[in-house]
C-alpha cells in the first residue's frame, strides 16, 4: 500500500500495523515514492549475520589446506 507522508503522519499507528500485518508500505512525498517501512524482521533477513573471520576460515573446506611457513628468517635482497 502507498500512504502520502502527511496521511501516515496523521494515522502512523495504523500504518505499522498494516506493515507489520500485510507486509512493507510504500510512503511518498508529492506524489514521488521516498521511503518504505518494513518490519525489523523483514529489515534483519535482508542482512544475514555476518561470522567472525576466524569462524569463516575454521569452517571453510579450506581448513583442512595445510599451509607451511618459510622458517628460514635471513634478511634477502630484493630488487626494486
Amino acid at each position: 500500500m502507498t500512504w502520502q507522508i502527511q496521511e501516515a503522519k496523521n494515522k502512523l499507528s495504523e500504518v505499522v500495523d498494516k506493515t507489520l500485518h500485510d507486509g512493507p508500505q510504500v510512503i511518498t512525498r508529492r506524489g514521488q515514492k521516498v521511503v518504505i517501512m518494513m518490519s525489523i524482521q523483514d529489515y534483519e533477513s535482508m542482512f544475514p549475520q555476518q561470522k567472525k573471520l576466524g569462524d569463516f576460515l575454521r569452517d571453510s573446506p579450506l581448513s583442512e589446506l595445510k599451509i607451511e611457513r618459510d622458517k628460514d628468517t635471513t634478511l634477502r635482497e630484493v630488487d626494486l
